[in-house]
């Protein structure tokens, strides 16, 4: 297995390593591990593994989370830090950099297709942003090269229903 597969399942699936949205933190940091930082904000949870960062929302004393994001762009600057030793252990070393049109053919080769989104949502346009429909998906991808990395990387997914219901 490699990064790319790891993407493309995230992309697909929606989840990580079995895990995904609804999933309680020690429910991660079984899957994880313990290595993470916490930021609490009232009833906010914002929990960061490098490559992996999660939101969570307090209801009722659980802590179900609501998002789910896949920094890939952290990667460019550490790959060995940035990647849970777990997701290491399972998939490999992981690229500084992916590209969008590898993503792409991973995705479609696991049955599942990939569509652009209308711009006109706010999204600048240095980063253009996808949808897997099967799963919800979102890819943001860098278009400009004269920014931080070259065009066509995969900046990050993104897996997070409440959002996008709300977005569109």
């Amino acid at each position: 297995m490699s990064d790319l597969d790891f993407y493309a399942h995230v992309a697909t699936r929606g989840d990580v390593l079995g895990v995904g949205i609804g999933a309680q933190p020690a429910e991660w940091q079984t899957k994880l591990g313990a290595d993470f930082l916490d930021t609490e904000d009232g009833s906010l949870l914002r929990r960061d593994y490098g490559l992996v960062e999660l939101s969570f929302q307090e209801e009722d004393g659980a802590w179900p989370c609501f998002g789910v994001s896949v920094q890939v762009h952290r990667l460019r600057w550490d790959t060995e830090s940035s990647v849970p030793a777990a997701l290491r252990g399972t998939y490999g070393e992981f690229a500084a950099s992916t590209r969008f049109e590898d993503l792409a053919a991973a995705i479609a080769g696991l049955g599942c297709s990939v569509e652009p989104e209308r711009e006109e949502d706010g999204t600048t346009g240095d980063i253009h942003r996808y949808r897997v429909p099967e799963s919800g998906v979102r890819i943001f991808v860098r278009a400009d090269e004269e920014d931080q990395g070259q065009a066509g990387e995969v900046w990050s997914l993104s897996v997070s229903p409440a959002w996008w219901r709300e977005a569109g």
